[in-house]
């Protein structure tokens, strides 16, 4: 049993909450100078997903911190040159270039591995390698096709080949285009500098954690582990020597370590009033949510229509340092539909309208309509003051 440090400094909820929310972007004035590429390299890890209502999460993310920057921009910071390389941290992610070098050792791994769920035909990866070699960045269908047939799993060996490449590193995701992934060799995408694999596990893991720990501000072992899915014992092993700080969090009940830099000076400044993904790294652990926020956030995507509270793709809105409310957007031509909304209590109903009017304006919609609120007493004080905004 591993034996912690004890703590020299304890911090209340509220502490833990603000410090949370400036390391996540939320609370002081937006970097705007450093734009999309300065929230990725500050955040250390975007989510990509397939779903897209109002956009897709990984523009969600940068619009909920700096506003509304154009979504062409969002594609251009990320992929754009060699700033940015997908692979796998928290979920699918992007992530800076900078990070290349701290993720060998799950590179190392995929080599190791003995089992896969799909067969690699015979001369299948040379084939693919020789093809991006010459020919240059390649989607799956460009190599050769993706899939077999038309399940969704039932990959080709062209595809099978370049992505096990991927996870390899011998090959880069340098682009989505119509979303699937355009390839490219990492020795032509990854800087030379970066391209190496020299740093051992245990190196890998401590910088992973301390990047982890510098996004969250403050977290306990499972937020620090879950931001790039780190096992625990891997956590363990190195977060002594991360050069976090153990602290103790008024109310959390387990362990906590804080990012020095995050102690040094009290978070103040003005909190972001947005619609949020439910993929953004401030909500995407839900045991973490719930403890700083008091909020229980789930996706219901993938749950039954008949069994969802909130709806499809629930967007919490985080207004004062707080999350006050659920919407569950839709776009109807220039309209923007808020198919269910719920409110914590009336004085959520200024900062609900606000998100969903701003939301609105960033995808080109010119109205607001609401279809369902879960406190009908609230619904004409929304839309009176969804009313005022629209003008």
């Amino acid at each position: 049993m591993t034996t912690l440090p004890r703590p020299d400094l304890t911090l209340t909820a509220d502490d833990a909450r603000r410090i949370a929310l400036r390391a996540q972007g939320f609370l002081g004035a937006p970097d705007r100078r450093a734009g999309v590429r300065g929230v990725l390299r500050h955040l250390g890890a975007v989510q990509l997903d397939t779903i897209s209502v109002l956009a897709r999460s990984h523009e969600l993310v940068p619009y909920a911190r700096l506003g509304a920057v154009g979504r062409k921009t969002v594609e251009a910071a990320y992929w754009g040159g060699t700033h940015a390389f997908e692979y796998w941290s928290h979920a699918a992610c992007i992530l800076p270039i900078e990070e290349w070098p701290h993720f060998a050792f799950r590179r190392r791994a995929y080599r190791g591995r003995p089992h896969w769920n799909h067969e690699l035909p015979d001369g299948a990866y040379e084939q693919v390698i020789k093809q991006l070699r010459v020919e240059g960045p390649l989607t799956a269908t460009e190599l050769g096709g993706a899939k077999k047939t038309n399940d969704w799993w039932d990959w080709s060996g062209t595809k099978v080949a370049v992505e096990r490449a991927l996870m390899y590193g011998e090959v880069v995701c340098v682009e989505r285009r119509g979303w699937k992934r355009v390839y490219d060799l990492a020795e032509r995408a990854v800087p030379e500098a970066l391209l190496h694999d020299d740093l051992d596990d245990a190196e890998c893991l401590r910088r992973l954690v301390r990047l982890a720990g510098e996004s969250l501000g403050v977290g306990t072992r499972a937020d620090i582990a879950d931001y790039h899915r780190l096992k625990g014992e891997q956590v363990d092993a190195v977060i002594a020597d991360s050069g976090l700080v153990p602290v103790e969090v008024e109310g959390w009940g387990r362990p906590a370590w804080a990012d020095p830099a995050a102690l040094a000076t009290p978070p103040r400044g003005r909190h972001r009033t947005a619609l949020l993904s439910p993929f953004d790294s401030l909500v995407w652990e839900r045991a973490r949510t719930e403890r700083i926020f008091g909020f229980t956030h789930r996706l219901e995507a993938y749950v039954p229509k008949p069994k969802r509270v909130y709806g499809y793709f629930a967007m919490p809105v985080l207004s004062g340092g707080r999350l006050v409310g659920r919407v569950d957007p839709a776009r109807e031509g220039r309209t923007l539909v808020g198919r269910q909304v719920t409110l914590d209590g009336p004085k959520a109903v200024p900062a609900v309208a606000r998100a969903l009017v701003e939301a609105a304006s960033w995808v080109d919609c010119t109205d607001v309509r609401v279809e369902r609120v879960d406190a009908p007493e609230l619904r004409a004080p929304l839309t009176a003051e969804l009313g005022r905004l629209l003008g």
